[in-house]
């Protein structure tokens, strides 16, 4: 369960060019679904979701996460909600690490470096053997179909191939919540499906997946569980649940 209460992000606070991003936004997100946040650019969908993914923190309001005890460096009843929005930076760092798998519009690939490089990059900072992350890589591009492009630099990819390395990446230390904002945003059609299609996959396996999007690829698949929709920085529909 992810709990967002009274959330608030503004700009510039005090100033004449203020501004609210996120407008006192209080939303439960059910885990094991899939979640759409809907809503023209500029709606206030992806700040939302970076204060959720733990990579900013809200003006006001607090966020609660559940089951990322394992994630934190002192004991914790792993059933427990935990307020991230009160948590120092470190501990932030670890629930991010642990917790989440991003999957960002412009991919946000290192180039030249190869596919396999990219795809192991989250996992150096844990601490694990390298070999043993690196076989968990390796695994991650056969299944989706990309281990001949293994030693291949992202450079020389197609957009279909890179979102494939992106999914890879943000599954590579096994979160449990999967954030994606506008992942189709680059892609056509049929890659947009390709894409709806791995979604599925994660959603089988049990993961929470959080996606901001306005395809209609996206938000009408009909494995969506989820749909909310924003503007200007504001819930207008709580949601509608599948």
């Amino acid at each position: 369960m992810i709990e967002l209460v009274s959330i608030t992000k503004s700009f510039n606070s005090g100033k004449p060019n203020q501004f609210t991003a996120v407008d006192n936004v209080s939303l439960n997100i059910d885990p094991h679904q899939i979640t759409i946040l809907k809503g023209p650019s500029g709606s206030g969908k992806t700040s939302l979701m970076t204060m959720i993914g733990c990579m900013a923190r809200p003006t006001s309001g607090r966020i609660f996460l559940q089951g990322v005890a394992a994630a934190l460096p002192y004991q914790q009843s792993g059933s427990e909600a935990i307020e991230i929005t009160s948590l120092p930076e470190r501990f932030l760092n670890e629930i991010r690490r642990a917790t989440f798998g991003f999957i960002f519009q412009q991919f946000n690939l290192i180039k030249g470096i190869s596919v396999l490089e990219n795809v192991m990059l989250p996992a150096y900072p844990t601490g694990e053997r390298r070999a043993d992350f690196r076989t968990r890589a390796e695994e991650l591009l056969e299944l989706f179909n990309i281990s001949r492009h293994a030693a291949k630099r992202v450079d020389d990819l197609s957009g279909g191939e890179l979102q494939r390395v992106a999914i890879a990446r943000a599954l590579i230390n096994n979160p449990s919540i999967i954030i994606a904002d506008e992942p189709t945003a680059h892609l056509d059609s049929k890659l947009s499906h390709e894409f709806m299609e791995n979604v599925a996959r994660l959603k089988g396996e049990g993961r929470t997946i959080l996606i901001a999007s306005h395809d209609p690829i996206v938000y009408d698949a009909p494995l969506i569980d989820r749909l909310v929709e924003m503007r200007d920085g504001a819930i207008v529909d709580s949601g509608r649940k599948r």
